[in-house]
């Protein structure tokens, strides 16, 4: 039970993913291209290295021969899973769902004309004068995202013809990786939109969680809560979206698949192959397993019978306003002594204007009221200021 797991990307999620693995007797390397990332504050060892560097992954991986390879971001030079995996290297959940996620292309294509899922429409650009195109195509107000990014970086609407412009340069600002080319997507009318997190097992059943609602502002989720009240039709719906998707990647782990739906559908968005930020708000306790547990647990191969909602809850985001090297809060005190809620603070040594510094999670009883929670949530994270 002791296995040695290099966690590539060392954020707030893997933070989670690492304590979660000690609680286990896990041995964890953590590793992201700046020290003292927080996942390294809680972890066996850490190294830096630039991920998208080929040769530099294969230096660290021939170094550790970690028993799991487990993925957190997506600037990662993927495309050296496959010949990990051919070594006999075990990558979470697979190398073709690792390299297939971390560009939007991928996944889209497989989502959309491969397994036959319904999305919104979309093309792709690789320069401001196709991506003219590619708006015209799909029409105003239309939706552009970086092929590889995430918490919505480069990502912004198009409402205008004026906007495309900005919009391919916000884009190529916020793009992650080496990869210059965009996804553009027609504005889907939507009521409300969720993220399924899903279970897929190595010796089980695809198992799903109770849908989680949340709420983005600049492409990135500001409030999540569980449950989602949607229609019996439509959660069947996701579901079988998901298994189908990711059974189509292959392997075993805890997805993010997140769906707009609206009056004519579930739409397939996007999908994340490891624990989601919208996903947080199971650290409330909301389950029986956090996501953090679910995905350590199909990482190892421990059988999960079921996943049970246990209460209700809620998580909002505490953001950074100012560049800092050396961040500090004030107000916690109020969060601390409220009733039925909890914080994380993430450890990150840096902070910019929207970095997401810290989440507030709240609860009730599984008959309250999903509403009061999350805005009681919202209150409480407002009242947390970032120095």
């Amino acid at each position: 039970m002791n296995k040695k797991i290099v966690l590539l990307g060392s954020g707030e999620l893997g933070k989670e993913f690492v304590i979660a693995a000690q609680r286990l007797g896990q041995t964890v390397i953590a590793v992201d291209s700046y020290d003292n990332a927080p996942a390294m504050q809680v972890a066996d060892g850490r190294e830096v290295i630039n991920m998208l560097d080929g040769d530099a992954l294969d230096k660290l991986v021939e170094k550790h021969k970690p028993d799991f390879i487990v993925p957190e971001i997506e600037a990662i030079r993927t495309e050296r899973f496959y010949d990990y995996e051919k070594q006999g290297y075990t990558i979470i959940p697979s190398a073709k769902a690792a390299n297939f996620t971390m560009n939007r292309k991928s996944i889209r294509d497989l989502a959309a004309k491969d397994l036959g899922l319904k999305t919104a429409n979309y093309r792709y650009a690789t320069s401001a004068e196709t991506l003219q195109k590619a708006v015209k195509e799909v029409g105003i107000p239309c939706v552009v995202k970086p092929l590889m990014s995430s918490s919505g970086k480069g990502q912004s609407t198009i409402k205008t013809p004026d906007d495309i412009q900005r919009a391919w340069e916000y884009s190529q600002a916020g793009s992650r990786g080496d990869v210059a080319e965009v996804i553009v997507e027609s504005f889907v009318n939507f009521n409300y939109e969720i993220t399924l997190l899903t279970v897929t097992q190595r010796d089980g059943e695809t198992l799903f969680c109770p849908p989680v609602g949340h709420r983005q502002e600049r492409g990135d989720y500001q409030e999540s809560w569980q449950p989602a009240t949607m229609e019996d039709a439509h959660l069947k719906t996701a579901q079988e979206m998901a298994a189908k998707v990711t059974a189509a990647l292959g392997g075993a782990g805890l997805w993010g698949v997140e769906f707009f739906v609206g009056d004519d559908g579930v739409y397939f968005s996007e999908l994340s192959p490891r624990p989601h930020d919208t996903g947080m708000v199971t650290l409330a306790n909301t389950q029986n397993y956090n996501e953090f547990e679910l995905h350590l647990r199909a990482v190892l191969g421990l059988p999960i019978k079921e996943i049970t909602q246990e209460r209700i809850g809620a998580s909002a985001v505490i953001l950074a306003t100012k560049d800092s090297d050396n961040p500090s809060f004030t107000g916690i005190e109020n969060i601390a002594a409220a009733s039925k809620c909890d914080f994380r603070l993430f450890g990150k040594p840096t902070s910019r204007p929207y970095r997401r510094m810290g989440v507030v999670v709240t609860y009730d009883e599984l008959n309250g009221d999903i509403k009061k929670v999350t805005e009681r949530a919202k209150e409480l994270a407002a009242k947390v200021t970032v120095n």
